[in-house]
């Protein structure tokens, strides 16, 4: 052991250690005075005050950082990087703080382009979020700035501290980068040494201001194997929390977020804990062939029996309200015009399962984006849409004038959270009625969607799951008359009697807004398998 922590100090050299203060530096003459955390007192004591705050100290209900660095690991690299991470957990778990931060830092880093990183933004906040502290939002949020330091990687926690929690500054530890690659290695806290106030006089909310170092409150824990951060020299006051009050913690509710968590990406579902993870890898060999098996069921077997083999295999249907139920005539072999089903987009898999409980295969699915290999298992026709206007609407027009019925998902994308995007108005033209149809999805292992990984593989992640779940209620169709009224409004009031039935909140948000925060790009799609 004493020679691993050896070898990381001489592997990264250009460490620091000698701290040389900042000439302006304002830090208190007297030790601040540390005060037991109390849920009231601490009320009380940040009211309009500046609160530097522990993020996995005091923020976060657990301290352990490993399921972070295993998102990392996993959706930035890949699952066999994962797998090096778990394996050495029982090492990094019994080393100094300092050096298990190091250790896997590295090996969830090393080698990552830096233009391409984008679990910050994408994928933690999700796992961050949930996992902050009910009791602890209720006091940070009163004080008028809010300064988060956290020994992760900056890159790691400010797009959460900032855009999600309204963090006016971040501090973490900046990651070395050559030729654009990470390499793995940290650079020193020493080495930074701006002060506070420079660093809040920096950030835009705090311009302009100078810092009163006796409205200095500091949030930490109490950990003797670990120094806190020098920002903490400069609180008059500092609250402490212990690991003991932190697991009686309540999570911070969805809807007590400052700002809604409406889009993230990656494929894990899960909180990835060194347990989750190895439950996880030792799953892999079943659901690969547990995700064959489903899918050569469905896709050569009729829908009645293959509901059947699905249900065995443990994937679960759920019918709230049957397309009977709603008035819909499943099989009418003497229409002259096809139904036009509207339903919100949770997986590429919607119409696959609406057919299903249609118990017609003879279902279209129309999609703006789908895999060679997505279309070649499909158990129904597809169509592909352009995004030209008059060149789609013609295509779906004239299916529907041969009778054939059409599953439309007009948000353009999927939303994993309960919100509804705003929808395309597209579908009014095309028939005097509609269908809408109500989905929920869930899978507690793996996402079936993403926004910058391989698309083509969203179909089987979803059904890797032990026990994928399927939501169905078919609403009372809906007429499109306009009578006057603007297209936009009719799509709006499908959207919203959608989202009453799920109890999902509408935006107006679009496919653009979504890949411009997950993936950097407008929603252009490569379509290499």
């Amino acid at each position: 052991m004493a020679f691993f922590e050896s070898f990381l100090e001489l592997f990264s050299s250009h460490r620091c250690r000698r701290e040389n203060p900042h000439r302006g530096d304002r830090r208190q003459s007297k030790p601040p005075q540390a005060i037991g955390y109390n849920r009231h007192a601490a009320l009380s004591h940040l009211e309009g005050k500046t609160l530097v705050v522990d993020v996995e100290g005091a923020l976060l209900r657990s301290s352990s950082t490993f399921p972070y660095f295993m998102l990392v690991a996993v959706e930035s690299g890949s699952l066999l990087r994962g797998l090096l991470l778990l394996l050495l957990h029982p090492l990094v778990h019994f080393l100094r703080r300092d050096a298990a931060l190091r250790v896997m830092v590295l090996l969830c880093f090393a080698g990552i382009r830096e233009a391409e990183f984008r679990a910050g933004r994408a994928v933690l906040p999700k796992r961050l979020l949930a996992d902050v502290g009910k009791e602890v939002w209720e006091a940070a949020r009163r004080a008028r700035r809010k300064v988060c330091v956290s020994a992760m990687p900056r890159a790691m926690v400010e797009a959460t501290a900032k855009e999600y929690l309204g963090a006016d500054v971040v501090v973490g530890r900046e990651l070395s980068v050559f030729r654009g690659y990470y390499t793995g290695l940290m650079q020193e806290e020493a080495d930074d040494h701006r002060s506070l106030d420079e660093i809040l006089t920096g950030a835009s909310a705090g311009a302009g201001e100078e810092l009163d170092e006796g409205n200095v409150v500091g949030f930490r824990s109490h950990n003797k194997y670990s120094p806190p951060h020098r920002f903490f020299s400069y609180c008059k006051e500092i609250l402490i929390v212990t690991e003991a009050e932190k697991k009686h913690w309540q999570a911070l509710p969805r809807e007590d977020y400052p700002k809604p968590l409406i889009f993230h990406d990656g494929r894990l579902a899960f909180q990835p804990t060194p347990l989750a993870t190895l439950a996880m890898l030792l799953w892999l060999p079943f659901a690969i062939f547990l995700t064959v098996f489903r899918i050569f069921a469905f896709v050569t077997l009729p829908p009645e029996l293959a509901l059947l083999i699905g249900a065995s295999s443990g994937m679960f249907i759920r019918v709230i309200r049957s397309p009977q139920e709603s008035g819909v005539v499943v099989k009418d072999d003497d229409k002259a015009h096809g139904k036009l089903y509207v339903c919100n987009h949770r997986t590429l898999l919607d119409p696959c399962y609406i057919s299903s409980v249609l118990l017609n295969n003879m279902v279209v699915a129309t999609v703006y984006s789908v895999s060679r290999v997505s279309e070649v298992l499909s158990p129904i026709k597809t169509i592909k849409l352009t995004r030209e206007k008059e060149r789609d609407r013609e295509e779906m027009a004239r299916l529907l004038r041969r009778g054939e019925d059409l599953v439309v998902c007009p948000e353009g994308t999927t939303c994993r959270e309960p919100y509804m995007l705003r929808f395309s108005p597209l579908f009014v033209e095309l028939a005097d009625e509609v269908f809408p149809v109500a989905l929920t999805v869930g899978g507690r292992m793996f996402y079936g969607t993403t926004a910058a990984g391989a698309k083509w593989l969203d179909s089987f992640y979803f059904l890797m799951n032990p026990r994928p779940e399927y939501r169905v209620e078919f609403l009372p169709k809906m007429s499109l008359s306009l009578a006057g009224e603007d297209r936009c409004k009719v799509a709006n009031r499908v959207q919203r009697e959608i989202a009453a039935a799920l109890g999902y909140q509408c935006t107006m948000l679009t496919r653009r807004d979504k890949y411009m925060l997950l993936a950097g790009n407008e929603g252009s799609v490569k379509s290499s398998k």
